[in-house]
């Protein structure tokens, strides 16, 4: 598995089902643990499956409850396994109000802990090289989407144009690759074109909208919500949800690399949300639960979705059943 990866603890509508457990995505980028919404039971499922690890940063789209309320119990469970480590919840505006509400509930707690309202269009930098961007989108309240970005990255070195030019085995190359001159040779002659860092995109909860579009463009991997199939086309727009065609649709504009469904209402399976999408983008994927996408670098080929396998109780091959 590459240092990108996006395992989904919970990807059910606003009602857990047998096999689905509510709203909560977990970013994994390097040694960092970036958890998107928080549903109840949230805690119950990484500790079925990835294990409870101390999360560094949590992201919530919105404030309808089903998206945030196992993070109160998740918070204790930290506190009683004396975490220290710090933790940030950051979210739309009103945010900071929601937790103070919840103090009563919280309780006080042992390790550093801070709650962040962010505006539109906030870029949060984190070290490792790589941003958090906050975007609006239409659903009832304020609502954000969330893209990670990652830095852009430096140009495949040519040690073999570098040789035929007669710079020697040695610190001459890492000189090169640094961006110096050696003897008269500029980096340009031996380094590519800077290359793109990885995107990845989450709508959160949402009615198809130009925000996530625009943030989705050439993004390697979009997280959409397909609440609806098209058949509940006017309940989708009632409730500022999407349906599966515009989710695909939608991807099939931006250019994405691959998109994964989310969100999915007790109405249906699986089988037909992943169908009416696959017919406008065939590279629509419907994520289970335990199920992780791994998010390689372009040159090193596309997203894959890799199936929990529940008898191993880890990520199995590529998938290839349908969904359930």
């Amino acid at each position: 598995m590459t240092d990108l990866s996006v395992f989904f603890a919970g990807t059910a509508g606003s009602v857990p089902t047998a096999r689905r457990g509510l709203p909560a995505v977990l970013v994994r980028r390097g040694g960092d643990r970036l958890l998107f919404d928080c549903g109840e039971g949230t805690q119950r499922q990484l500790l079925r499956s990835v294990g409870l690890a101390d999360l560094d940063f949590v992201f919530l789209t919105h404030h309808h409850v089903d998206h945030w309320l196992g993070l109160l119990g998740m918070l204790k469970s930290f506190a009683l396994r004396d975490r220290d480590h710090p933790l940030t919840v950051y979210g739309p505006p009103g945010t900071e109000k929601l937790m103070a509400s919840m103090g009563m509930v919280i309780g006080r707690l042992p390790y550093p802990f801070e709650v962040v309202d962010l505006a539109s269009g906030d870029a949060l930098d984190f070290p490792g090289g790589y941003t958090v961007e906050a975007f609006n989108v239409r659903h009832r309240g304020t609502a954000f989407g969330y893209a990670l970005v990652e830095d852009e990255r430096p140009g495949r070195f040519d040690a073999e144009r570098a040789a035929a030019l007669g710079v020697p085995f040695g610190p001459d190359l890492g000189r090169l690759q640094r961006g110096e001159v050696v003897n008269g040779i500029d980096p340009a002659e031996v380094v590519g074109a800077p290359r793109p860092g990885r995107r990845v995109v989450l709508s959160g909860d949402t009615a198809p909208c130009d925000a996530v579009r625009v943030a989705a463009d050439g993004a390697d991997l979009l997280v959409h919500e397909a609440t609806f199939t098209s058949e509940e086309h006017a309940r989708a727009a009632e409730t500022r949800h999407s349906t599966a065609t515009q989710a695909a649709t939608l991807a099939a504009e931006a250019g994405v690399g691959m998109l994964a469904l989310t969100h999915v209402s007790t109405r249906y399976t699986g089988r037909e949300v992943l169908d009416e999408a696959r017919a406008t983008f065939p590279g629509t994927e419907l994520p289970r639960d335990f199920d992780t996408i791994d998010v390689p670098f372009a040159e090193k080929g596309a997203p894959v979705l890799l199936r929990w396998d529940r008898a191993t109780q880890a990520p199995a091959a590529p998938a290839g059943a349908p969904p359930a």
